[in-house]
């Protein structure tokens, strides 16, 4: 079952990569980036913690990783962010919502478009948090140097 999370979150990432033409050299860490979010999700997820939570912090983690990979490899963020993020969206909820919205069962369809904007929230917050988590230490690092000189 791990297994074929990890291969199926990899490909998903790595494929969205391709999608937003990303340079080919950067899909395999596109496809890292998805696939170790996805993983801490899965595990949180599996362990009875809230999906919101373990949302907030496998965008967090993806965050974390692409600003590394976009440092180290010289490329944008975005590359990483945007195809990292990927298995995190919670598209099959939204269509879920929406067919019920259709189906005018509108009591299940507010709750499950209210989750969804939940996650979709805890995805933009993961990847503020560990923005700010990155200016912070720069900052920090940035201090401390000039107290050494």
């Amino acid at each position: 079952m791990m297994i074929a999370q990890l291969i199926t979150s990899f490909i998903a990432s790595a494929a969205f990569g391709v999608i937003f033409n990303v340079p080919k050299n950067s899909l395999f860490q596109c496809g890292f980036v998805g696939m170790l979010g996805w993983i801490l999700y899965f595990v949180l997820v599996e362990n009875e913690i809230n999906s919101i939570i373990a949302t907030l912090s496998a965008a967090f983690i993806v965050a974390v990783i692409s600003q590394y990979f976009a440092k180290r490899y010289k490329t944008p963020i975005t590359i990483f962010n945007v195809s990292g993020i990927i298995p995190l969206v919670p598209g099959g909820l939204s269509y879920d919502a929406m067919k019920h919205f259709v189906g005018n069962d509108f009591y299940v369809a507010v709750q499950l478009a209210a989750k969804v904007f939940m996650l979709a929230g805890a995805i933009a917050m993961g990847l503020i948090f560990a923005e700010v988590m990155n200016q912070l230490v720069t900052k920090y690092n940035r201090r401390k140097l000039r107290l050494r000189s």
